[in-house]
């Protein structure tokens, strides 16, 4: 892909979150309903955060080029291969007061949350989670997966929290007509503002101009912070390859918020996730093809196989057809990060010969390889070299291919149609009648006569329904 094409690309996915904004913003202006609010606020926040992201990244390439046509190319050197990196069960625990949490004492405190989670140009938030003094930890059940991930990550976690007070609702205080207006002011001047702001910015990205005409309005802007809810960022923290484990883990969080702030929860000051990452050499394979393999220290014996690198082994079959059968193979050649892949000298009369040396369970073991032509043996060479370093960068996490757990999708319910009598569960009820009769009578005498009420009173609205609706041919008829 060249420099245009990417160009292009990256300008395309502005223009993307430029419109998406544009539209959470006038959502933001129409909502009628809290939670609506909530979610539009959100997206806004989304939104910007997206396009700092993408004008970095396209000023970062813009000066890539520059010192491209200046003769400054940075040296070629050996990248890494790109990896899949997810974190789930992410769980924030509180730290509540006795007196709020046991006791139920003091003013109710709630507040709206939700994590905003950005690697490279990668950014995802999470569903919104309403906290108050009831919950003891902050879940998100949410599996996000960034699939362009480098050894070099940084997975930013931001932890956003709006107070949510009833009294603070503005559209609350606007009736249907007021809505309309305020509408119709914001696509006029607010809207025109900040259509300006974005078009300013991605013009100074893609032409390189000065930093003050291509400035970005931050998430809170002030035109829309007025209209609906404001989030702040509570917590944070950067989680990197090192904190790769696969199983869930503790981290420190870094508080950004006091008590005296009106969006403040009592965190403990830790985070714990399950972070995993997959490397994409080890779930895809590598390269593919014919060799030669010398089976002991004969150097006339040489067998020929059929190779496949991916991700820990040298998969050596016999044949093709072996493979697609998912037959056991010739032989394994087990790699590691500090194995050692060298090319021998220049032979004349035949192939160069290709030497792994590795070590598996305690003994240093080198095989000789060698493919059927000199191009060949050199594509092998470099795809073993460049998948030994993909290992050394990626650490621990080629020590074995971790598993990406997602979430299920939940079933639809499905609701029965009919009257209010069938969906009453009678044999809920009955079970709880003869649970409590052989533990409490007088209670059960209770439970049976509540029981017969409420049969006697759902009977007599159900027959009154019917008579209202199918009226009895002596009440229709008038009288001789």
């Amino acid at each position: 892909m060249n420099d245009n094409t990417q160009d292009e690309e990256v300008l395309k996915r502005i223009e993307r979150e430029v419109r998406m904004r544009e539209g959470a913003s006038k959502l933001l202006a129409a909502c009628s309903r809290r939670e609506q609010a909530l979610e539009a606020s959100k997206s806004l926040l989304t939104c910007n955060a997206r396009i700092l992201a993408l004008l970095s990244q396209l000023q970062r390439m813009r000066k890539a080029q520059v010192l491209q046509r200046a003769g400054r190319r940075p040296s070629e050197v050996i990248v890494p291969c790109l990896g899949k990196v997810a974190i789930s069960d992410l769980r924030i625990p509180l730290m509540w007061k006795d007196s709020e949490y046991f006791k139920n004492k003091g003013e109710l405190h709630r507040c709206a949350v939700f994590c905003l989670l950005q690697c490279g140009t990668e950014i995802h938030d999470t569903d919104l989670v309403m906290v108050d003094r009831t919950l003891t930890d902050i879940c998100f059940e949410d599996t996000i997966i960034f699939n362009e991930a480098s050894p070099e990550f940084q997975l930013r976690v931001e932890l956003y929290s709006s107070c949510v007070v009833v009294e603070d609702f503005f559209p609350g205080a606007l009736g249907p007509r007021r809505l309309s207006r305020l509408g119709g002011s914001l696509g006029r001047s607010s809207g025109r503002k900040i259509r300006a702001a974005f078009e300013s910015a991605t013009v100074c990205g893609s032409s390189g101009g000065d930093e003050r005409s291509g400035r970005v309005s931050p998430p809170s802007s002030p035109d829309l912070s007025t209209l609906g809810p404001k989030y702040n960022l509570l917590a944070h923290t950067t989680l990197r390859i090192e904190h790769v484990q696969g199983s869930f883990k503790t981290h420190d969080l870094l508080l950004e918020a006091t008590e005296d702030s009106p969006f403040w929860l009592p965190l403990y000051g830790n985070m714990c996730c399950r972070l995993v990452a997959q490397p994409l050499c080890m779930i895809e394979p590598v390269i593919s093809g014919q060799l030669k393999v010398m089976l002991g220290e004969d150097l006339n014996c040489w067998q020929n196989v059929y190779g496949v690198l991916k991700g820990q082994s040298l998969l050596c079959y016999q044949c093709q057809e072996e493979l697609e059968s998912e037959d056991e193979p010739l032989l394994v050649i087990h790699l590691k990060k500090d194995t050692l892949v060298c090319l021998s000298e220049t032979d004349p009369v035949r192939c160069q010969s290709l030497y792994i040396s590795t070590r598996h369970q305690g003994q240093d073991v080198t095989y000789t390889l060698t493919a059927h032509t000199p191009e060949d043996t050199q594509r092998w060479t470099v795809a073993l070299w460049q998948h030994v370093y993909n290992m050394s960068q990626w650490k621990q996490c080629c020590d074995h291919l971790m598993k990406i757990e997602t979430l299920r999708p939940r079933k639809p319910i499905t609701v029965k149609q009919g009257s209010l009598y069938h969906e009453i569960v009678i044999d809920d009820l009955a079970a709880s009648f003869t649970s409590v009769a052989r533990t409490r009578p007088f209670h059960s005498w209770l439970l049976r006569l509540v029981m017969d009420v409420n049969m006697d009173m759902i009977n007599g609205a159900i027959s009154k329904k019917l008579q209202r609706t199918h009226p009895s041919p002596r009440s229709s008829t008038s009288p001789p």
